[in-house]
């Protein structure tokens, strides 16, 4: 093991054991991501100095995250293991298992209870618990369209900054939204403008005045509503 190897396996037992995963399962998995070849346990438990049953508990928690590829080689009844894929793989499968382990059962939780019949010493809390669910549900939803970006696609996003990164993301997530989706968004992208009383907003307002002047505020505001919808602003 080079010196290198040998601090890049440290940190990530020190990290690990942070993230809560055992300290030797976090200097295993970052070794197999060192290692150019696939590696067997008794490799492993020779370059980490441990035990080999150690190891053989390290392989099944780090197979439980869906971190590792199996290898057979010809003539040899061990087995033999690698890390999965490039740093955006990785990022992605570590992401969907801490999600599915932590963030999924609070979101769960709060799902349910929201759902059951209110208690008016309780109004406060539920406004709160209310506000977490729909942050929580936004977050994972918004993992859930970015981790289908490919990595060619993620690496000519992010050179152009985090601002155009985020507008080009969000135009290719508009494009690949069903027709009633955008149609919902429009309409609730009409009545923000109408409350905000933007540029747009005036001159529709203007425009609907000018063009149906036999029309009552009702119907004026309706038409201007409308109008705000199908041009999205």
């Amino acid at each position: 093991m080079t010196e290198l190897t040998r601090r890049f396996v440290l940190h990530f037992g020190e990290m690990g054991s942070r993230w809560g995963i055992n300290r030797t399962v976090g200097q295993m998995y970052a070794y197999l991501v060192a290692s150019p070849s696939p590696r067997c346990a008794e490799e492993i438990a020779a370059a980490l100095q441990v035990s080999r049953s150690n190891v053989s508990m390290g392989l099944k928690e780090l197979d439980s995250w869906q971190l590792l590829k199996r290898n057979h080689v010809p003539g040899d009844r061990r087995e033999y293991f690698t890390a999965h894929g490039d740093a955006w793989d990785i990022f992605k499968r570590l992401a969907e298992q801490r999600l599915a382990r932590e963030i999924a059962p609070t979101l769960s939780m709060l799902r349910e209870a929201l759902m059951e019949p209110a208690a008016e010493d309780d109004v406060y809390l539920r406004r709160r618990m209310r506000d977490m669910h729909d942050l929580i549900e936004r977050l994972t939803g918004w993992f859930a369209d970015v981790k289908r970006l490919e990595r060619g696609t993620l690496d000519r996003l992010l050179p152009l900054g985090w601002l155009t990164a985020l507008a080009r993301a969000a135009l290719w997530l508009l494009g690949a939204l069903p027709l009633t989706a955008l149609q919902r968004l429009a309409g609730a992208l009409a009545c923000c403008s109408a409350r905000l009383g933007t540029r747009e907003a005036r001159v529709a307002k203007v425009n609907v005045a000018l063009c149906f002047p036999g029309l009552d505020p009702t119907q004026r505001a309706a038409m201007q509503a409308r109008t705000l919808r199908h041009t999205a602003c």
